[in-house]
């Protein structure tokens, strides 16, 4: 799940840099306006995969959620919001 959208994030980056790099380095012997396009197209790739690299998943558990298995209780403390540390409980 995270390696998935970890995977798909440098993909998209390395497309950009594949873009940027080629523009300039070759592509510009040719056609300058070509060689612009592709930096334009090169420069919305990175906030797209910003998007898609923190995209949720229906497998995938949200900062939010409880975890599977507890009824609603989030808290590590056992339910009591505000309180101390964890093992800070009563003392017998």
């Amino acid at each position: 799940m995270y390696a998935r959208r970890r995977r798909r994030y440098f993909a998209l980056m390395a497309v950009c840099l594949v873009l940027f790099v080629s523009a300039w380095a070759f592509v510009r012997l040719w056609s300058v306006p070509a060689a612009i396009a592709m930096c334009v197209v090169a420069m919305v790739i990175p906030p797209v995969a910003a998007i898609i690299g923190n995209r949720r998943e229906p497998d995938d558990r949200w900062w939010d959620e409880p975890p599977d298995g507890d009824p609603g209780d989030d808290t590590r403390d056992g339910g009591t919001r505000g309180g101390g540390r964890r093992g800070d409980g009563p003392r017998r």
